[in-house]
């Protein structure tokens, strides 16, 4: 008999004796079964094995819910610790302060997401420890339950690692900050974004902690149309395309066509237009993605065709200097020499030396321009590459 077959079910003959077997007798081995599948199983099949197994429970038996702490899932964890945290005695918290400080990786992991239920300052500094632990689910739910104690030197802390040069530091704080849940670190997250090797990476994560259609037409407004474009960049390198539906691209597209034309608008849905378009146009993209997946692209394609780019076009050029956030965008957009040619004269080294590289792709990049443009490069490692363009 396939009790894991049962367990998953429809039919409450099936899964309740499977689910009750689970509790009453410890059965680890057919938890771990279970875990196995995680992959293989729908979410929704997992919240109802989730919601059968925590039904199965009670103050009677509730404790051999321990045996399970060494098979770490993050779909059975807040059963797991809610269940344990609803009838947790002294004892219990004890057991789970010492767990969290020296237990195996997975039986930290239950126990940090068991103080997002028990308050208990006896856990802080074990989850400010383990908060940027290289275990994912460990790191987020130490962020998690840190937020629930309202411990704001965790969250402090995290502000000023945003401030420093190791990227992956950085964007560990990113991390961090978005598990904590306070909205309040959103402009701060913008700041990181905007002068981080990782800019990419971290804009994946601030819609997790704000959408960024809320904060649309307010102060964060061209912050928020910036994220979307590198958002955009990263998808499929960096960022699974799947997740565009996390980050309801289509109504935040749908507004920004709404909204009156501006230089971050156009940046914005030109890039998005071109992106999508490619997507569509080239099924290696897609290859792996599931339907809603590829409904999603297919939908928001539709939606950006209906644009008109001429509208758009001109308000690029507003873009089109050297201290604007969009301006590496912009010049992957704009198809005129003359405009590119223009930044050779500025002071971003940088991006002197992006527009060497696009008037080199256009085969426009003369003796004159190069020249020009090496006379205001200064930094050896960037006037190196534009010296071999």
């Amino acid at each position: 008999m396939d009790l894991i077959k049962n367990l998953t079910g429809k039919d409450p003959k099936g899964y309740e004796p499977v689910a009750e077997r689970i509790i009453n007798t410890s059965d680890v081995e057919l938890f771990s079964e279970l875990v196995s599948r995680d992959d293989f199983l729908f979410d929704f099949v997992k919240q109802n094995v989730a919601q059968r197994l925590a039904k199965a429970c009670n103050k009677s038996n509730y404790k051999n819910l321990y045996q399970f702490l060494k098979v770490y899932s993050p779909y059975y964890d807040d059963f797991i610790s809610s269940t344990l945290a609803q009838y947790a005695d002294e004892t219990d918290v004890q057991k789970m302060l010492d767990l969290l400080k020296y237990g195996e990786e997975p039986e930290k992991t239950y126990a940090a997401s068991f103080f997002s239920y028990i308050k208990n300052e006896s856990a802080l500094e074990d989850l400010r420890h383990n908060a940027y632990s290289q275990n994912p689910d460990l790191a987020v739910n130490c962020a998690r339950a840190l937020s629930k104690l309202n411990d704001k030197q965790s969250y402090n802390q995290a502000i000023e690692k945003l401030k420093s040069k190791d990227s992956f530091e950085q964007y560990a704080a990113v991390k961090f900050l978005v598990n904590y849940q306070d909205v309040s670190a959103v402009k701060s997250l913008f700041d990181a974004m905007k002068n981080s090797g990782m800019a990419e990476n971290i804009a994946g994560e601030i819609p997790y902690l704000s959408s960024l259609a809320s904060m649309l037409n307010t102060e964060l407004n061209d912050d928020a149309i910036l994220a979307f474009c590198y958002i955009l960049n990263g998808l499929v390198e960096l960022i699974p395309v799947s997740q565009i539906i996390d980050y309801e691209f289509y109504g935040f597209i749908d507004s920004l066509m709404k909204a009156s034309p501006s230089g971050p608008i156009a940046t914005a849905l030109i890039l998005a237009k071109e992106k999508f378009n490619l997507f569509v146009e080239n099924e290696e993209y897609l290859f792996d993605e599931d339907k809603n997946t590829k409904n999603e692209v297919n939908d928001i394609n539709i939606l950006l065709n209906t644009i008109n780019v001429n509208k758009y076009t001109s308000f690029l050029y507003e873009e089109l200097y050297e201290e604007s956030d969009f301006i590496f965008f912009v010049m992957d957009l704009i198809k005129d020499s003359d405009s590119i040619a223009s930044l050779l004269s500025g002071d971003n080294q940088t991006v002197i030396l992006k527009a060497m590289s696009i008037l080199k792709s256009m085969d426009k990049l003369t003796d004159e321009y190069k020249q020009q443009g090496l006379n205001n490069i200064t930094d050896e490692n960037i006037r190196a590459v534009a010296v071999a363009l």
